[in-house]
């Protein structure tokens, strides 16, 4: 009998453990779902937050496998990075206190490849004050050019077209004109001009100055003339002879006018002095500080008087020489003689003045190549007088 008692004590004993560890489940289970939905409810409110770990009972529920990560990153010391500040150019000359032209050099129209090579080699030209990279897209007007021209302090504008006859160059003053129009009857280009030379010559900085301006044969007095010469003048900054640096002068755009012909011939050279009465031998030894190969030699003095190479001395004309009067380069030293050679980049033009607009690209021509408005119904009405006359006799 006790032992039934005892066995059916067990047994109670169990059922009552079994019950509690049902009734425990059950509302472990309900709190894992209520910990569920809290846990969805907040990974919905904070997205951007991508690690969410809790502990429930001893069990771990990991949302994301980036914890470690945003927590290096999180503790990762801030690094201060200093912005590239890219150097603005001067506006003003800080020596004369003249304001510097700038220039775009653009298109309108569709242009072939040549004149578009030719339009590349203009911005080259006009470095460094000009956009070498300008973008330009066919919706684009004067307008566009002129509403950014102002903000950047452009000056003026240098406008390539093409039509059925021939190419046109356009060089305009912002904002209100005048505006020059060229025919362009020849043209050349830079790579052109490289090709037909020997030992064609162009240093990485050539281009960081301005070319210097020459004009020859505009000074006859005529009005079309004397505002050529202005434009162009103006289109590059103006020099100080008494401040100006020799090494700032490597290159040069000459404009010569023909009387007969009434075209303008566009060159554009690099300019580079050498001494007077020294071998190519000894300044390419000086120049380059390379170790000459003597092993064909007897003795140094024949690397400097040996035939063929003591005489070879260029530009020792007194007319294409000048006196330094500061060093310039390793070579030519002041108080010195050197010799001044002009070799020729492109590119090369041959223009002729066709018209004169007193506005942007508008407004009353000052002057024509076929005549004014006025001077052709003069013209025609003196045509139609003698056509009368005839007919009356």
């Amino acid at each position: 009998m006790e032992r039934s008692r005892t066995t059916a004590s067990l047994a109670d004993d169990e059922s009552d453990a079994i019950f509690q560890g049902f009734r425990d489940n059950c509302v472990l289970e309900s709190l894992l779902e209520e910990t569920r939905s809290s846990i969805a409810e907040m990974v919905q409110d904070v997205k951007s937050y991508s690690t969410l770990v809790f502990a429930v009972w001893g069990l771990e529920f990991v949302l994301s496998e980036s914890d470690k990560a945003m927590a290096r990153i999180r503790n990762k010391k801030k690094m201060f990075v200093k912005p590239i500040v890219k150097k603005k150019q001067a506006n003003v000359d800080h020596i004369t206190g003249d304001k510097i032209p700038k220039s775009f050099v653009f298109a309108r129209g569709k242009l072939p490849g040549s004149l578009r090579q030719l339009q590349m080699d203009l911005r080259k030209l006009m470095l460094p004050y000009t956009a070498l990279k300008l973008k330009e897209k066919k919706r684009n007007n004067l307008k566009d050019f002129l509403n950014v021209a102002g903000p950047m302090g452009v000056s003026h504008f240098l406008i390539l077209s093409k039509t059925e006859t021939a190419p046109y160059l356009r060089v305009a003053r912002t904002p209100q004109g005048p505006t020059l129009t060229f025919k362009i009857h020849e043209y050349s280009l830079a790579a052109d001009v490289a090709q037909s030379q020997l030992r064609p010559r162009c240093p990485q900085d050539l281009f960081k100055k301005n070319p210097l301006i020459v004009l020859s044969g505009f000074g006859s007095g005529e009005q079309h003339l004397k505002l050529t010469t202005v434009m162009f003048q103006n289109i590059f900054p103006a020099i100080d002879i008494n401040t100006v640096k020799l090494s700032s002068c490597q290159r040069i755009v000459l404009l010569n006018y023909n009387k007969d012909t009434q075209l303008i011939d566009f060159r554009h050279y690099s300019i580079r002095l050498q001494p007077v009465g020294v071998s190519r031998r000894l300044r390419k030894f000086v120049q380059n500080r390379e170790v000459p190969d003597l092993r064909s030699l007897q003795d140094v003095s024949d690397f400097v008087t040996k035939v063929g190479y003591g005489s070879e001395s260029e530009g020792d004309d007194e007319a294409a020489t000048v006196t330094l009067a500061n060093d310039l380069g390793r070579v030519n030293k002041a108080s010195t003689k050197s010799a001044v050679k002009l070799q020729e980049i492109g590119p090369r033009m041959t223009l002729q003045l066709i018209k004169i607009e007193e506005g942007l690209c508008s407004g009353g021509i000052i002057f024509s190549e076929y005549g004014t408005a006025s001077e052709q119904r003069q013209e025609n009405n003196q045509k139609n007088e003698e056509d009368d006359e005839d007919d009356s006799d």
